[in-house]
């Protein structure tokens, strides 16, 4: 392109998941359904484990912070796309292009780093129990999710900054519902080969790391698991991490899924709808996920909402009929 067509971009065209004009209030309606559904069984898990002194402890406080980051995960896309719709509109000014981005790659990271800190505190607590308290004391699970938020802040901040350096023409349009990383880098003018270099180093140590981590936690539980001599033991080690394996397996393969179908496909809409498992669907399903079989999570819930009182009620109003 010539360099008198290069000028500073004010603003991009985000076109969504459909331009049909007879899809919009569906998808405005599904997408609604889901982040309030999102928003609500988050904060929901929250107030539980915040307000029952039995689940004052590391492994439901790392799922309470899973849980914040997961609402504010989804708030960074969904909001902006139902206005786009609702208003007819699919612009985004580059500052708030840059700004969604940022905060969707910092809760990303978070949401990546969090989970291998649950799998290392499942991984003390089944591989050695005794030790455990000791270990996992409220200090370091406070430095631990204080980790996850630097780590996750500078890389987000260096992806940040990398995409400020590219230059772009005007009247952009990203085939997307919101400012995703490689579209930006794709339709910069300027060299783009620092940026996609830099982008898959830290790509590949992001997830990398993390997941070596987790798959090496989970080799040592399931070689304590199989070393156990009692079958009621090995049922009660492995239903405690049977619910975060499940999130990590959804967040994992919906994640690789996306990136899987868009090399092959060469097509960005469809990477587009795929990508809606990850940044809508795993945020919504995860406290499912940690409440349908958790009794502990149910108790509280009862709790909170006084229902625990409701069956012994009844229950004595019965013993007084003759």
């Amino acid at each position: 392109m010539e360099p008198g067509n290069l000028t500073r971009v004010s603003e991009f065209l985000l076109l969504g998941l459909s331009e049909e004009p007879e899809l919009q209030p569906l998808l405005f309606g599904l997408f609604l359904s889901m982040y309030l559904i999102t928003v609500l069984g988050n904060l929901l898990m929250i107030l539980a484990v915040s307000s029952d002194p039995h689940l004052h402890t590391p492994m439901y406080f790392f799922l309470s912070n899973l849980s914040f980051v997961d609402i504010c995960f989804t708030s960074t896309t969904v909001p902006k796309m139902l206005l786009n719709i609702q208003t007819q509109s699919k612009v985004i000014t580059y500052e708030g292009c840059i700004t969604q981005m940022y905060f969707f790659l910092l809760f990303a990271g978070l949401d990546d780093f969090l989970l291998t800190v649950m799998a290392y505190d499942r991984f003390v607590a089944i591989c050695h129990p005794l030790h455990y308290t000791a270990v996992m004391h409220p200090q370091l699970c406070g430095l631990l999710v204080l980790a996850c938020w630097i780590i996750s802040v500078l890389i987000s901040l260096l992806y940040s900054l990398m995409t400020l350096r590219l230059s772009f023409s005007t009247d952009l349009e990203i085939p997307h519902f919101f400012c995703e990383l490689n579209q930006m880098i794709q339709l910069a003018c300027s060299d783009n080969f620092l940026n996609n270099l830099v982008m898959y180093f830290v790509t590949v140590l992001m997830a990398g790391g993390p997941l070596a981590g987790i798959l090496y936690s989970y080799s040592k539980i399931v070689s304590s698991i199989r070393a156990m001599s009692s079958a009621q033991g090995k049922y009660k080690a492995f239903s405690t991490c049977a619910s975060h394996l499940s999130v990590v397996s959804l967040f994992y393969l919906t994640s690789l899924g996306v990136y899987l179908s868009s090399a092959v496909t060469h097509s960005s809409q469809s990477s587009a709808t795929a990508s809606v498992m990850y940044t809508v669907v795993t945020p919504m399903l995860n406290p499912f996920i940690y409440s349908l079989r958790n009794k502990d999570i149910k108790g509280a819930l009862e709790r909170f909402f006084g229902l625990t009182g409701i069956p012994r009620t009844i229950l004595l109003r019965l013993k007084k009929c003759p």
